[in-house]
């Protein structure tokens, strides 16, 4: 497992150069996040040894597990998962980022729950490109006034957008709906001093996300490989 991992990220790595110079971009600016739901400890410190820029975990209390086993990576960890009330103290507390806040309540208290001897959270609102009422997401005309809510929470720093587009049977078909996140990206960069963040792109469209616009992408079956799930699409 191990080879295979750091050969993966090897490929995934040159995707990524291609896609940055058909769109003209730099290869430094496109983050690369190692999603590793259900993925074994030794996975996740293979990765990180193999150069890949931050950890993205979906659920609190497997997450828990594997930082304190990896506390010594010096990777950032995201959360990228639906955000639960009754989780944020402990994702306030252990996290670097989070990209799935979608509403007021949530960032408030990740901001009230943030340690004070932490740096800032940082903090992506998801947004729910296509309105599907299966996804978490603020919906585009709501996004402004949420944005300049959580700007001016304390213990946050917002820097961004998260998205994941409708599942399609071909990744060329999401191209419209991360250029949409673009869009809103572009039209909101001034609401935060550091709104930098435009994550999205996963195994099997990231390279047309790059294309049009994604400075973080979050891969996990085109790293660790196909794990068992009942849905279509792979992270």
């Amino acid at each position: 497992m191990p080879s295979d991992i750091a050969e993966n990220i090897a490929d995934v790595r040159a995707r990524i150069g291609r896609a940055c110079a058909r769109s003209g971009r730099a290869e430094a600016a496109i983050a690369l996040l190692a999603v590793s739901k259900a993925q074994p400890p030794e996975a996740i410190r293979t990765a990180a040894q193999a150069g890949v820029d931050g950890i993205g975990e979906n659920y609190f209390q497997e997450a828990q597990e594997k930082m304190t086993a990896h506390g010594d990576l010096g990777i950032p960890w995201h959360f990228i998962g639906p955000l639960q009330s009754n989780k944020t103290a402990g994702i306030a507390a252990a996290f670097d980022w989070v990209q799935s806040v979608d509403r007021l309540k949530i960032a408030q208290r990740l901001s009230t729950q943030r340690p004070s001897h932490l740096a800032p959270l940082n903090i992506c609102v998801q947004v729910n490109i296509d309105d599907e009422a299966s996804k978490s997401g603020v919906h585009p005309t709501q996004l402004p006034a949420l944005l300049d809510a959580i700007a001016a929470l304390p213990n946050l720093a917002l820097r961004g957008l998260m998205a994941i587009p409708r599942a399609q049977q071909a990744a060329e078909l999401s191209r419209g709906s991360f250029a949409r996140v673009r869009e809103l990206f572009e039209a909101n960069c001034e609401r935060a001093p550091r709104f930098d963040t435009l994550s999205m792109g996963m195994s099997d469209d990231f390279e047309i996300a790059i294309e049009e616009g994604a400075t973080l992408v979050r891969i996990g079956s085109a790293i660790f490989g196909k794990r068992p799930s009942k849905n279509k699409v792979n992270v």
